[in-house]
């Protein structure tokens, strides 16, 4: 297993707490400024794992269609996944803090 490709399990692993309890501080008042900010961050975040999906999905086409490329290709295919959790986890990081959201 590549150092990429066990960075991206262990992640994984890690998310396996999402569902674990979570602990509000309380009500929570966003102003109209923060509601826009956390729209766009959330607009920036699946625009950029939609392009780490693409990325993926080109890379092995050229690699169905140009075998010989498929080493070069394949460290491209494997770091994505890493690079869309490391998008997913920083929103979701974001995200708890401007609701006040604690993971127990």
């Amino acid at each position: 297993m590549t150092s990429i490709a066990a960075c991206f399990q262990a992640r994984l692993r890690d998310d396996l707490g999402m569902s674990a309890s979570f602990k509000t501080s309380g009500p929570v008042t966003l102003s109209e400024e923060q509601i826009l900010l956390l729209h766009q961050r959330l607009r920036e975040m699946r625009h950029d794992v939609n392009g780490r999906l693409a990325n993926i999905v080109a890379a092995a086409e050229l690699m169905r269609l140009r075998p010989e490329s498929a080493a070069e290709r394949m460290k491209l295919l494997l770091e994505q996944p890493h690079k869309a959790a490391e998008t997913l986890l920083q929103f979701s990081n974001d995200f708890e803090k401007a609701f006040g959201i604690d993971r127990k």
